[in-house]
């Protein structure tokens, strides 16, 4: 928790709202966990490498049983010794080496074939969670944190392909050689296996206390490294405004709270390991010290308890711990890998899901054959009780342009996220070319659509790549088209051939991360090519020209009629100057419809829009009278 420092020094805690920004940022607790469900839930998507996994546990099974033979030939190497057999101790000796050679041939086999199948587990893992991404609703990424998204997909995969990587899926071969140790060393002498066992129970009393608190800290550890990613990722974004608002400082000190609470819940973490792994080594010792206890009391030279029957003994403790000593390793692995499952299968139980259920076309009442849209009695709300749209209804025929205006957060933009079903509206019906959109398979419905957004996203890649991002294979052709219609091909070509498309030239010219290489008219030029290209039948413009200049907007109206024609046209804008020609004006209010006509129609009205008119016209006026006043000088001059 951040806090800040008043006169004098003294320090006081959070804000209200950062408060709230906290609880944004803080991932909920999960319930308890139950390691076998988790475990269940990880299968699907390793059983299609289940080959690897059965190969390299039939290998493990080999291994443990051909280790317990080395204690044995080490008691007879001191038995042989002490007869001064020298030819049965040569046998032994080339016995021991046969047997490591065999066992580190079949143990590179068994990690090699266990990472394989971790390898290709957790890519499809990771797969399945981005295409999961894809499926979400946009109104669960209006409430979750970027950053938190990236961990799930990354560190928290991440975690769980440690459970390959590291060995601790072996723990069934540990318990394989443990339950074969223990037999072996009863078989032995059964009086000092109970005292080689006696400091046992101490270790299940520390296991069981690590245990619970271990899983918590590693739950922290994936929560905060959460919360980590999500302000890195806040301020790459938007470091321009940290900078423009002189910010820097403050950043960092926040950076360093969140930072200092990521490292803490590391130390917690290695705290648990160290306390596990340093318990068991004392451990351990314990039990070799009880045994050369006892058979220190009762003579090593006794019939019963010989020199060799103590190295013999003495090497089966020390390989008893060596796979709990791991298993403790593995544990703290497990902890953490069950943590980053918990958060996996925590995000793939969203229910905020699309595609929704599809309605079947006798649920819908269909339109008329001429309609292209239209929404009957239509309320939404982002948030339950803070309505954004109440009782909205209009048509728009096929082949008209309706246009729709208002103060910003009046709902348009709103209005085309319905169409696209980007959101479920809360009451009422949208429908699009005469059948309800809940009828429609989403991709099929969003393919009618050609949408210039008010904020462009631009991918990384190129001119060609970013207006033809609809297809696989770019059209070169209809691509330089769109451009062309648009009168935008001349701004391109022209950037290129000065050498800022970054070593490329014409459509081939490179567009960086989110276009940053490319002006916001550029950009906006871009959005209107990639529409032109896809064709649809229907052309939403939300905002086109809002961050376009006066003369690229010039250019655009005489595009936009090539643009429309022929195709259903929303256009939801500020500057009213953009939809003058519109067949049909829809004016919006505090989310309500309240005048509904032509341009002329509303101006006689002299309601809201006559009003809005009013202040654009006198705004761009003064706007043309400024830039007259400029150009008359220059003129003069010339």
């Amino acid at each position: 928790m951040s806090v800040r420092q008043l006169n004098g020094g003294r320090k006081v805690g959070p804000t209200r709202a950062e408060k709230a920004l906290e609880t944004f940022h803080e991932e909920g607790a999960i319930g308890k966990a139950y390691d076998t469900r988790l475990l269940r839930r990880l299968w699907p998507f390793v059983h299609p490498h289940a080959r690897f996994i059965f190969v390299s546990l039939g290998t493990l099974v080999v291994i443990s049983c051909i280790n317990l033979a080395r204690p044995l030939l080490m008691g007879d190497v001191v038995r042989q010794a002490d007869l001064r057999d020298s030819q049965r101790l040569f046998r032994d000796g080339a016995a021991l080496a046969l047997l490591l050679v065999i066992t580190q041939a079949l143990t590179f086999v068994q990690m090699y074939t266990m990472q394989v199948a971790g390898a290709r587990a957790m890519a499809d893992l990771r797969s399945g969670v981005f295409q999961f991404f894809q499926r979400l609703r946009l109104r669960y990424y209006d409430k979750t944190p970027v950053g938190r998204l990236v961990t799930r997909a990354t560190n928290d995969v991440d975690a769980l392909s440690e459970l390959f990587a590291s060995g601790a899926l072996n723990a069934m071969g540990d318990l394989i050689a443990l339950v074969g140790i223990v037999v072996m060393m009863v078989v032995l002498d059964w009086r000092l296996s109970i005292v080689s066992f006696l400091a046992l129970p101490l270790v299940g009393a520390i296991v069981n206390y690590v245990r619970k608190r271990s899983r918590a800290a590693y739950r922290d550890v994936r929560a905060r490294t959460a919360r980590l990613n999500s302000f890195l990722n806040e301020q790459v974004n938007g470091i321009s405004v940290v900078q423009a608002f002189v910010r820097e400082r403050a950043m960092a000190n926040e950076f360093d709270g969140i930072n200092l609470g990521y490292r803490d819940a590391n130390k917690r973490a290695i705290y648990y390991e160290a306390v596990l792994d340093a318990s068991i080594e004392m451990v351990s010792t314990l039990c070799v010290a009880s045994l050369l206890w006892f058979a220190g009391l009762r003579r090593v030279g006794d019939h019963a308890i010989t020199f060799a029957l103590l190295v013999t003994f003495t090497q089966y403790i020390r390989q008893f711990f060596e796979p709990v000593s791991l298993l403790s390793q593995r544990y703290t692995l497990l902890q953490s890998a069950m943590a980053g499952a918990e958060r996996i299968f925590e995000l793939l139980d969203e229910k905020d899901v699309a595609p929704p259920t599809l309605l079947p076309d006798a649920c819908c009442r269909p339109g008329p054959a001429d309609e292209a849209i239209a929404l009957e009695h239509v309320d939404f709300e982002y948030k339950p009780g803070v309505p954004v749209l109440r009782d909205v209804g209009f048509v728009a025929r096929r082949g008209e342009r309706i246009a729709l205006v208002g103060a910003t957060g009046a709902g348009k933009t709103t209005v085309a996220s319905l169409l696209l079903r980007l959101y479920e509206p809360q009451g009422g019906a949208v429908r699009v070319l005469g059948r309800d959109v809940r009828g429609y398979d989403p991709q099929a419905l969003r393919r009618l659509f050609s949408v210039v957004p008010q904020d462009v996203f631009l991918f990384p890649g190129t001119i060609l790549s970013n207006i033809a991002i609809a297809d696989d294979v770019p059209d070169r052709g209809r691509v330089e088209e769109a451009l062309r219609r648009i009168g935008a091909w001349e701004v391109f070509e022209r950037r290129a051939a000065d050498g800022l498309g970054g070593g490329g030239s014409g459509l081939d010219a490179r567009v960086d991360e989110r276009g940053q290489n490319f002006s916001a008219g550029e950009r906006q030029l871009l959005a209107f090519a990639r529409a032109i290209y896809c064709d649809a039948p229907l052309l939403v413009l939300d905002e086109a020209t809002a961050s376009v200049d006066s003369d690229t907007e010039a250019r655009l109206q005489l595009a936009l009629v090539e643009a429309v024609r022929g195709r259903t046209a929303l256009v939801i804008a500020h500057r009213l100057s953009t939809i003058r020609a519109a067949n049909r004006i829809v004016v919006f209010h505090k989310g309500r419809v309240v005048e509904m006509g032509s341009h002329d129609e509303l101006l006689a009205q002299k309601g809201i829009y006559a009003r809005l008119y009013r202040m654009q016209f006198a705004h761009e006026q003064a706007i043309a009278a400024e830039r007259r006043a400029h150009a008359e000088p220059r003129a003069a001059a010339g």
